[in-house]
């Protein structure tokens, strides 16, 4: 039911654009009446501002004026708030369900809702972004139906202190599941990489790379944010840089795993001597990750017993960062080997230590 109001001007009421809800009354089943706007009570009176040659200003008040509720009433009223919850509540869990899908033991499974944010720091304009997630050849799975991959829109940049950056807020999600099957003590898992190509489309469709990118999806549930930086294949010569500004195009990876080590590659050394990149801009991801598996239920010295999956993903943040150490320190090595080679002959001794 409907508490309504003529506000038209002294001879032109019965005008539709006049009227104006003042009130409304809804009863359910249950014999719950809602009232809406509320009663007035401390909040002041409601107003309505008529339009017109000469606007007006109404205000009203809603007042709840009916007798107290006897005992025997405000008893049944809980009564039927109490039936109300019930209902709902077994309504939700008919949505829910009984059953609870469970992993394998030894499985664990990863949920991924992720959301491309924004790139920022590149050449040109009207960027989108074409991402993938590659999942290791050994004991990883998705289901059929699972897409790894999407696009992003095209999105213009805007200005942001030096940096032009360009806001996707792209969503996607993705499942994966991993097995283990090798129970050996010096056997760590692969984890998935994100993969991600960036770029620029301008008027004339014309389309230029602007850089490539990958970062290995965090070990540890929870929520993450990743910047990952970028770069692109560079061509010398002005030849080059003018067919890229006037008739778009550059040079492309055949593969975009080659950002990182192919998982095709079966050497023991990948090298990219002769190639020739450029440091570009970098792509901001927010991911929220999710893991499940029987050995978060598992008692302590089950664990023990069994080796579980989690047992070795927990070491795996701890050997990325172990690797990152090992690479520095092998980068420096280098260095000082190929500035020691460059020193006078007659300056190292045979064995390699330096002579007064």
């Amino acid at each position: 039911m409907y508490i309504m109001a003529d506000l038209g001007p002294y001879g032109k009421l019965g005008y539709k654009k006049y009227e104006h809800v003042l009130c409304t009354l809804k009863v359910d089943s249950n014999g719950v009446i809602t009232v809406k706007p509320d009663f007035t009570g401390l909040k002041g009176p409601y107003r309505i501002e008529t339009e017109g040659e000469k606007p007006e200003l109404w205000k009203y008040t809603i007042d709840n004026v009916s007798s107290l509720a006897q005992p025997e009433e405000e008893e049944r009223e809980q009564r039927v708030f109490k039936d109300l919850y019930g209902r709902h509540k077994e309504y939700l869990s008919s949505l829910v369900g009984t059953d609870f899908e469970t992993t394998v033991p030894g499985a664990l499974r990863l949920f991924v809702n992720g959301e491309v944010v924004s790139a920022q720091g590149y050449e040109y304009d009207n960027l989108y972004v074409h991402f993938f997630v590659e999942l290791p050849t050994t004991n990883w799975s998705s289901p059929a139906f699972q897409q790894l991959s999407g696009i992003t829109q095209t999105c213009a940049t805007k200005s942001l202190g030096m940096d032009k950056v360009a806001y996707f807020s792209y969503p996607f999600t993705f499942e994966a599941s991993f097995l283990h099957e090798d129970e050996s003590a010096g056997a760590l898992p692969e984890w998935p990489v994100l993969y991600c190509e960036v770029r620029s489309l301008d008027f004339w469709q014309r389309y230029r790379v602007e850089g490539y990118g990958a970062v290995v999806l965090p070990a540890t549930p929870g929520a993450h944010t990743l910047r990952v930086s970028t770069w692109r294949p560079l061509e010398l010569g002005t030849v080059a840089e003018l067919r890229r500004f006037f008739i778009g195009g550059s040079l492309e990876l055949e593969d975009l795993s080659y950002v990182r080590i192919p998982g095709t590659f079966k050497g023991e050394r990948l090298s990219r001597f002769g190639l020739r990149t450029e440091t570009t801009g970098s792509v901001t991801f927010r991911l929220h990750c999710l893991q499940q598996s029987r050995a978060f239920m598992e008692s302590s010295s089950l664990r023990k017993r069994m080796r579980s999956v989690l047992d070795r993903l927990e070491g795996f943040s701890q050997q990325s960062s172990i690797h990152n150490v090992l690479e520095a320190f092998r980068r420096a090595r280098r260095r000082m080997q190929e500035a020691r080679e460059s020193l006078p002959q007659d300056l190292v001794s045979p064995s390699g230590a330096m002579v007064r």
